[in-house]
């Protein structure tokens, strides 16, 4: 493999002029650019992008941390995530944890050892494990989508659940329904607790009663709506409309009131969030709250090329506004 200095001897130029002309640092006389041009050509010489970090102290490298899971907004987000860092000229390493606190700290130790700029982490769960993972002092900035603990160090970017909640709620109302249930995220959870919220006051705001017995927990996945309408089918009363806080949850829950006899919107009005993929296929097509996905992974890495840029020290929150997209999952009533 050519070195530097074999360019240099080749192009009968020092190993300076070499570097000058390979980044640009420095006026070099177009005769002896050409030269040396023909001489990396001549030797397929690739410069060292590990001596160029050291030298620099920047390896032009992100890494990122998901934790595994079925939702394809994850899919999305770290898709989105790719392009961005592509467009600003950095490498992206993917680590997946799978839910393991152990294996998280082995990533987020290994990243640091391959010298990455920054790091982004994109995890459906949270725990105090995770979090004292998080707290403790790390070599490059961080940046976390939706969760995270509260410091003044790590970078958030996160959705407005609560206006999300609002808007899929006053869309049920504003179609005419009166008796509304939710199917919730797990209990606990940041984005959960803040889409639950934002029901009931929507419902309160409006002078409808909220029946406790309509709202259920589920699990952010498939088995979450297909649990919640075998729990909601077996009552006396069901409600008219659901607000099923996210689209995984919806599409599970489509698939098994089918099963159950029960026709999506004639017999069940459902609204989701997320607006994923899928949405716009399924049967019938499903309403939903749109979070920005391309624009929330744009951000991310923004966010964090900008504290490389500016050594910010002091971390920030950024929120992202949530949208209706109107599909076939609603009746209207009259």
């Amino acid at each position: 493999m050519a070195t530097i200095k074999d360019v240099a001897k080749l192009a009968g130029v020092s190993t300076s002029t070499v570097s000058h002309v390979l980044n640009g640092t420095r006026f070099v006389r177009e005769e002896t650019c050409e030269r040396v041009e023909n001489a990396v050509r001549e030797l397929s010489y690739r410069p060292s992008s590990i001596a160029r970090s050291l030298k620099v102290q920047q390896t032009k490298t992100l890494g990122m941390l998901v934790t595994a899971s079925r939702n394809p907004f994850f899919a999305e987000v770290v898709h989105g995530v790719e392009r961005q860092c592509y467009k600003r000229g950095y490498t992206l390493f993917l680590c997946n944890t799978e839910g393991d606190v152990q294996r998280m700290e082995a990533n987020l130790d290994a990243l640091e050892e391959k010298r990455v700029d920054g790091m982004l982490l994109l995890c459906g769960e949270v725990n105090n494990d995770i979090i004292t993972l998080l707290e403790a002092e790390r070599s490059v900035p961080i940046v976390v989508f939706d969760w995270g603990p509260q410091s003044d160090t790590v970078d958030r970017i996160y959705d407005n659940s609560p206006h999300g909640s609002r808007l899929a709620t006053e869309y049920l109302i504003n179609m005419g329904h009166t008796a509304i249930g939710c199917v919730t995220g797990p209990r606990g959870r940041r984005s959960a607790e803040e889409r639950l919220a934002g029901f009931r006051e929507t419902m309160r705001a409006a002078g409808l009663p909220v029946r406790e017995e309509w709202i259920v927990e589920g699990d952010y996945e498939c088995e979450g709506g297909v649990n919640a309408i075998n729990q909601l089918h077996a009552l006396p009363e069901m409600p008219t409309a659901l607000f099923v806080c996210n689209d995984m949850m919806a599409i599970g829950l489509i698939s098994r009131a089918a099963q159950l006899g029960l026709h999506v919107p004639q017999d069940l009005s459902l609204i989701g969030y997320d607006d994923i993929y899928i949405a716009g296929y399924t049967s019938p097509l499903l309403t939903t709250i749109h979070q920005p996905k391309e624009e929330i992974a744009a951000m991310a890495v923004d966010t964090l090329i900008d504290r490389l840029v500016s050594k910010r020290a002091k971390g920030k929150m950024i929120k992202i506004e949530p949208s209706l997209v109107e599909r076939n999952s609603v009746r209207r009533l009259k």
